[in-house]
């Protein structure tokens, strides 16, 4: 009996054991609270699009200065990599050889006009005398046309002069734009021609406006222009898009530019479209020159009314782009989306409503199926 009794004793106390122990898992156990995350809810908007593509500055104009006579290189005005005004003197041709074939046009023009003066003279006597029929016919003709001989002589004796002006004029080699000179093709002493190599000078290229030409992809181009069809993309009026020139160090360059031209052809070798943006561009400045490779956006197209969310929401797979969607309690969901990313935030196609709501910070917390403690944040404007 005795043994009996301490075997209950034993037990009794085990099983005291037991439950205070029990009580401490318990304790020591207790359930995790949702992991708070940061969410945003589908919203429609109107994100801009922007075309991005890489660039080579080019000048408006970029031409040949020539020699329009021949002769030998008097002078250079200029120094190599000089701006100049349209109108400056660049070179100076000898003129001596034209300043006298001016003299001699001169004065054939002189001798002319005396000639046109006494068959002039002649004319008008013969005309009276013929009208008292004092004169044969003959020699009233003769008259009259020693006189129109005489006048046809004056207009070529003025045209020889007028050539021997302008000869004379281009000994003086003088800009035709404004603009940045390159190097001399001739040096001074030179013999140089209007014919050939021997008669080009130098180069002249115009900074003010500059020009950026690029291509956009052919088919960005037509989604753009399906978009636009179906509604779903506005278009600048007038075709007026904002072009910005950013430097190959990141540097924005102060001052928009504008669409001027846009190929009507694809690009059969790069299946691109080719366009041309004007750069307005102070002449007295470097920051853009001819021959630079910028980065260009071409701003002024717009999504019309489309859903967005950030694209930190992403989680990018092998099947494409998934979200983790916040359910019913908050229980997190996994959903395959079709999204367009466009700066900071992406353009969704299909997968999601508005006013669903999605887990866009702390994703590495969140697992499907379980609750989380979602904290609302407002998407920004795309960047």
């Amino acid at each position: 009996m005795f043994g009996s009794r301490k075997s209950r004793s034993v037990s009794l106390v085990l099983a005291s054991l037991l439950a205070i122990c029990g009580c401490d898992d318990k304790k020591q156990s207790p359930q995790m609270p949702p992991q708070l995350v940061g969410a945003a809810k589908v919203i429609k908007a109107n994100v801009p699009l922007v075309m991005e593509a890489p660039a080579k500055i080019t000048g408006s104009l970029d031409i040949q200065v020539r020699a329009q006579v021949g002769g030998i290189l008097k002078a250079r005005l200029f120094s190599e990599g000089q701006y100049v005004a349209r109108g400056e003197k660049l070179f100076v041709i000898d003129p001596e050889p034209y300043g006298a074939a001016l003299a001699r046009a001169r004065g054939t023009l002189a001798r002319v006009e005396s000639e046109v003066k006494k068959a002039g003279r002649d004319y008008n006597r013969m005309q009276k005398l013929h009208n008292a029929k004092a004169i044969s016919q003959k020699d009233y003709d003769d008259s009259l046309s020693a006189l129109e001989s005489a006048e046809a002589n004056l207009e070529v004796a003025q045209g020889s002069v007028k050539e021997a002006e302008i000869n004379l004029g281009y000994t003086e080699v003088r800009a035709p734009i404004s603009g940045i000179v390159g190097k001399e093709a001739q040096s001074i002493g030179n013999l140089v021609s209007t014919a050939g190599e021997a008669s080009l000078l130098t180069t002249m290229v115009q900074i003010h406006p500059l020009h950026a030409v690029f291509s956009i992809s052919g088919s960005i181009w037509r989604k753009i222009a399906q978009s636009h069809m179906d509604g779903k993309v506005a278009l600048p009026l007038a075709g007026k898009y904002v072009v910005e020139v950013f430097t190959t160090d990141g540097v924005k360059y102060p001052l928009p530019g504008k669409i001027i031209f846009v190929d009507s052809n694809e690009d059969q070798l790069t299946s691109g479209v080719s366009l041309k943006a004007e750069i307005p561009n102070d002449a007295d400045q470097r920051l853009l020159m001819p021959g630079q490779f910028v980065r260009v956006k071409v701003i002024g197209a717009e999504y019309k009314g489309v859903k967005v969310i950030p694209t930190s929401a992403l989680i990018p797979t092998q099947m494409g782009y998934v979200v983790y969607l916040i359910g019913k309690n908050n229980v997190v969901e996994t959903r395959f989306v079709k999204a367009e990313i466009v700066g900071n935030i992406a353009i969704v196609e299909d997968g999601l409503e508005e006013n669903d709501t999605v887990v866009s910070e702390g994703i590495v917390k969140a697992r499907p199926g379980m609750p989380v403690n979602p904290v609302i944040k407002v998407i920004e404007q795309a960047k």
